[in-house]
């Protein structure tokens, strides 16, 4: 697939959902870097690294959409807007997202905005951080020996959500590997609801920042001093959660992969 390719065809604009991956720009998909050669507008998150945003085509017109003129990000409706409008001028608009678009990434909602507005649209998915971070942190999410099943869930939920919470006395009796995506700002609420619904204060719990970028950080505890270690060391967010028994594969796996802990 070449530019020539992907544009014979398109006689009005087409979007493109990309996930761009973890952040390691050796894990991004073929189709998402051919289109990010080819396009003419790529709206991208503050959360894409570098590597990968130096694959953009140079006459491409680049927008953040993350961080603007001291804003934390663009309204989602102001997003969708201008993917609609670039569209209507532009042949390939790529719409940039960390990880993939599909888990926890909003393009669900903005697909189905794009077809509303009659706007052509595919996704092009992305490894998701919930499984590549973990991994170059050396923490399996399965194991034939300590775990079989995992639950992804998100730490952060969405303002005025209609419906409940995240049930978190579910969730920790619902699989043996928890996997929470931006839960480190609500990481003390989120332990004491898992240790309230009857996991172990030993239950070891990893903490992987940056995964899988030359900058990765891990912090290895257990539920019960994790939110100390957390405010001695100054761990902060963009992070990835593993909370389960596969954490103390960590120790094991870590030298394999060559990653180093804080612990």
């Amino acid at each position: 697939m070449n530019c020539t390719e992907i544009k014979k065809n398109e006689f009005v604009g087409k979007v493109y959902l990309v996930g761009a991956g973890p952040g390691d720009p050796g894990l991004f998909t073929l189709k998402g870097k051919t289109l990010l050669e080819c396009a003419d507008v790529v709206i991208y998150d503050a959360l894409v690294s570098p590597e990968i945003l130096a694959m953009i085509n140079p006459q491409a017109e680049k927008i953040d959409a993350g961080k603007r003129k001291g804003r934390h990000s663009l309204l989602q409706e102001e997003t969708t807007q201008l993917m609609i409008e670039k569209a209507q001028s532009n042949a390939i608009v790529v719409r940039l997202k960390g990880g993939d678009p599909f888990i926890f990434g909003r393009g669900g909602e903005e697909m189905e905005e794009l077809i509303n507005a009659g706007v052509s649209v595919e996704v092009v998915p992305g490894i998701t951080s919930g499984i590549a971070a973990p991994a170059y942190a050396g923490i399996p999410l399965t194991h034939r020996l300590y775990s079989s099943s995992v639950t992804f869930v998100t730490g952060h939920e969405a303002a005025g959500k209609y419906r409940p919470a995240v049930n978190w006395q579910a969730i920790a009796h619902g699989s043996e590997t928890i996997v929470i995506y931006m839960g480190i700002h609500n990481l003390a609420y989120i332990v004491d609801e898992l240790v309230g619904a009857g996991l172990s204060k030993e239950t070891p719990i990893g903490l992987v920042r940056w995964g899988t970028r030359s900058n990765q950080e891990e912090l290895i505890g257990v539920l019960e001093t994790i939110v100390e270690q957390v405010e001695k060391s100054k761990f902060e967010a963009p992070a990835i959660v593993v909370i389960g028994a596969v954490v103390q594969l960590h120790s094991v796996l870590t030298p394999a992969v060559g990653i180093n802990a804080t612990t």
